[in-house]
């Protein structure tokens, strides 16, 4: 069940910048998710819980993408006129 993750962040890769290889390190794991996942394991939720709070994501996450489609739509019309 569990995901291996290995993250390799080179100094190659970041031109041996430092701060620049720990903010690609810290990106690559918020993409995979393992921060959150070890947060949510953290502590039991009741399966009730975990159900509501995956459907307010859902809902805040479906909310976001019709701002940004009403965005885009307002930025067609605003160009075309």
């Amino acid at each position: 069940m569990s995901k291996k993750s290995n993250f390799k962040v080179t100094a190659k890769e970041c031109h041996g910048n430092h701060d620049k290889m720990i903010r690609k390190f810290i990106k690559k794991t918020k993409r995979s998710m393992i921060i959150e996942e070890l947060r949510d394991r953290k502590e039991y939720t009741k399966p009730s819980v975990a159900k509501r709070e995956k459907s307010a994501r859902a809902r805040r996450r479906k909310a976001r993408e019709d701002q940004k489609q009403q965005r885009a739509k307002e930025r067609r019309n605003r160009t075309n006129n």
